[in-house]
């Protein structure tokens, strides 16, 4: 099961939150199109920015979007210029008020989504797939990883003929739902075609009962998102 399943919805209301925290009704569908069109309006916006994670949550008058990113000082923006422009701008495409929380990742290198989109730009860039993956699992093992896993697929190369190729260091307990493992998926689009890549990272074993609904809904509070939140982490030596 753990094997063919993505490692985060396994693990939903478990240790893992939900990324949207609302109640719909029959309004269910048009505020889940709002919430895909939000995220993808910021991440192709703030596709510098190194997002990892939105997380959007709703009242009754007011949605609140807090943004996970490894670079606040882009979106905020010289004395907060940026982040009211950005504000307005959610404000038109949702007719609704909107707040929006920054949330700094401390170690980008811990972050799934990040090193996904960090090999991928390399890729596209036309570094050497290995050389790569190679940096970013040495950068992430060297930071507190206990685990990582990259799978990569495609015209690897420019090769004629498309193949996969993993590469794993550390262990990446998959079946086990209490381990924190981080996993994304992200297309690097090359001139020979689309690569993709898959990461998985283990970040050690949560104990206890993780805090996994924010706990000011609409709230002004910034959150960290460096790891898990709440709960006991616990690293296995």
């Amino acid at each position: 099961m753990g094997q063919k399943t993505n490692p985060i919805g396994l693990r939903l209301g478990v240790i893992k939150g939900w990324d949207s925290y609302w109640y719909g009704g029959k309004d269910f569908s048009s505020k889940l199109v709002e919430d895909d069109k939000i995220r993808k309006y910021l991440n192709s916006r703030l596709s510098k920015a190194g997002v990892s994670k939105i997380v959007i949550e709703r009242t009754l008058k007011l949605v609140t979007v807090t943004i996970n990113t490894a670079r606040p000082g882009i979106i905020i923006g010289k004395g907060g210029q940026e982040v009211d422009k950005l504000k307005e701008e959610l404000k038109k495409l949702t007719g609704k008020d909107v707040q929006i929380n920054i949330s700094e990742i401390k170690r980008p290198e811990l972050d799934a989504n990040l090193v996904a989109n960090t090999i991928a730009r390399q890729i596209e860039g036309r570094v050497s797939f290995r050389r790569a993956i190679k940096t970013s699992i040495a950068s992430s093992m060297r930071l507190g990883a206990e685990g990582i896993k990259v799978l990569i697929s495609g015209r690897l190369g420019g090769a004629e003929m498309a193949r996969t190729e993993q590469y794993k260091e550390g262990r990446i307990p998959l079946h086990t739902l209490r381990a924190n493992i981080d996993y994304s998926l992200v297309e690097a689009h090359t001139t020979y075609g689309r690569i993709g890549i898959k990461v998985w990272i283990f970040k050690g074993e949560i104990y206890g009962k993780p805090e996994l609904v924010p706990t000011t809904i609409g709230g002004s509070n910034k959150r960290e998102s460096s790891g898990s939140k709440g709960g006991r982490q616990r690293r296995r030596r």
